[in-house]
């Protein structure tokens, strides 16, 4: 074997190790007895230890050292410089600190649950200030002297700087903030669904969502879970969603958003499977697909034409009067204290939030112990209404919890991609609104898959994002997206 061969053969089997320590995480949050999360926590552990040790192996450098790259074709060349960047960023972390952390973490996704149960922020801040202390350990060891919050980000988005998504954040927010108080003050406020809305009812819809919009069930299921999210990639992508009989656009946007991070990694070149191109780009990419699913296609006036008469079928007579009055109230601005729950004009905000915030606490002019005032003062400056309780504050992300710090930025860069990407696709596709009328949600998936993901991990994030727009990823398309939808709909 050629040192590329021996190079792939070896990543492969790391590759599929990642995959079950994927499931590991899947398990625990769906269906894992509670009880046994101190058993889990010692299993990640030991799984991630077995993944450091072959992330860091000697051989890999040597097997990178003797490739000749000039010889290797377009997919050749993607997939050395992913193993190289992982080569290079794992061997800078000691295999301690990695076991360590993917101990804490996992022993903290319960400690998490239970504390935002119990609205109890100060019997989880120690855990909380424990993980931010390994987290900085980490970035410490990746910066080389750099700065600590870029090494952190450059895990979920690379190439990527805290500076240059805040130059981003600051061009969002001065239009977005205009928006919400010409919304908020219009004379025109369009009414809430209410009503009791059966969960079994909810999930049935759910599934039947999740089709729509192309998921293969053959290849994937969906679960329930405190905080939804997607897991795995290439034949086994795995979802989760949560209902509350009070809000049945929770479970079906939910729902619709985790479809589309699933369809990402279902569309991936099966050439590609268990390499280290088998997977989304970087989290930025991966949110631009599970954001222009919920939004542009999923809230479009089209598609909810058609989801009115679904949920008719569903539940019954609604408290609406017509599939315009639905549309209204799936896009209803209003204030709230849960990101996952929020508007699209809103929902930035929360993200902004967050991102300076764990910025402060991986800088170290935060601590943890103050998280919870700094939270509350901010959103009351942001948002105009006090936090009540942990849960609708600091506690509602799973995030920080399980180590993700850097994560956060990475939705409203998601939000930006798929503004572009939604100019783009009404530009090729005129007859996009018939599709969706028709609950069709699958044609514009076509679209996606043919532009965007297929290729996995084959080009950088935003090479990826200008060769499906045809020009350089911009915040321009999606608030002239926002300003245009929300005008018409508030009568502004």
């Amino acid at each position: 074997m050629s040192a590329y061969e021996e190079l792939m053969a070896f990543d492969r089997q790391t590759q599929a190790l990642r995959q079950i320590a994927g499931r590991l995480g899947w398990d625990q949050e769906t269906v894992m007895p509670r009880a046994a999360a101190p058993q889990r926590a010692e299993e990640s552990e030991a799984m991630e230890q077995v993944l450091h040790a072959r992330r860091t192996d000697p051989r890999l450098g040597d097997w990178l050292a003797a490739i000749d790259e000039a010889a290797l074709d377009q997919v050749g060349r993607a997939n050395l410089r992913h193993i190289r960047r992982s080569f290079t960023r794992a061997t800078r972390v000691p295999a301690r600190l990695a076991g360590e952390l993917a101990r804490v973490t996992s022993e903290a996704q319960g400690q998490w649950a239970e504390a935002r149960a119990a609205d109890d922020f100060a019997g989880f801040a120690p855990v909380l200030a424990r993980i931010v202390a390994l987290k900085r350990e980490e970035a410490a060891a990746l910066a080389a002297g750099g700065d600590l919050y870029d090494a952190l980000l450059d895990d979920y988005e690379p190439g990527a700087t805290g500076a240059e998504l805040q130059a981003m954040f600051d061009a969002l927010r001065p239009r977005l903030v205009d928006l919400r108080a010409r919304i908020l003050g219009a004379a025109h406020q369009p009414a809430a669904l209410t009503g009791s809305f059966d969960e079994q009812a909810q999930m049935k819809l759910t599934r039947r969502l999740a089709k729509a919009f192309g998921y293969d069930m053959a290849h994937g299921r969906i679960d329930k879970a405190v905080h939804p999210f997607s897991s795995g990639s290439g034949l086994d992508v795995r979802i989760t969603t949560r209902t509350n009989p009070e809000d049945p656009f929770g479970a079906v946007y939910s729902t619709i958003h985790e479809t589309g991070h699933a369809c990402y990694e279902q569309h991936i070149d099966p050439a590609y499977l268990l390499t280290p191109l088998g997977a989304g780009v970087s989290m930025g990419v991966h949110e631009s697909q599970s954001r222009i699913y919920e939004n542009q296609l999923g809230r479009s006036r089209a598609f909810t034409g058609w989801l009115f008469g679904e949920f008719k079928g569903a539940f019954g007579d609604l408290a609406l009067a017509d599939a315009e009055a639905f549309y209204a109230a799936a896009n209803r601005v209003h204030p709230g204290f849960i990101r996952t729950e929020s508007d699209e004009v809103q929902y930035n905000l929360h993200v902004l939030l967050r991102f300076d915030l764990e910025r402060q606490m991986i800088a170290g002019t935060l601590d943890v112990a103050d998280l919870e005032e700094a939270w509350n003062s901010r959103f009351e400056a942001d948002f105009g209404v006090k936090v009540e309780r942990a849960s609708q504050g600091c506690l509602q992300d799973v995030h920080w919890s399980v180590g993700l710090f850097g994560y956060f930025p990475t939705y409203s860069l998601g939000n930006v991609y798929a503004g572009c990407l939604h100019k783009a696709l009404r530009a090729d596709m005129p007859d996009l609104d018939t599709h969706l009328a028709a609950g069709d949600a699958a044609k514009p998936t076509e679209w996606l898959a043919d532009r965007l993901q297929r290729h996995g991990g084959l080009y950088e994030p935003k090479e990826v994002i200008t060769l499906a727009c045809g020009e350089a990823p911009g915040e321009g398309p999606l608030l002239d997206y926002l300003e245009a939808k929300f005008s018409e709909i508030y009568r502004l």
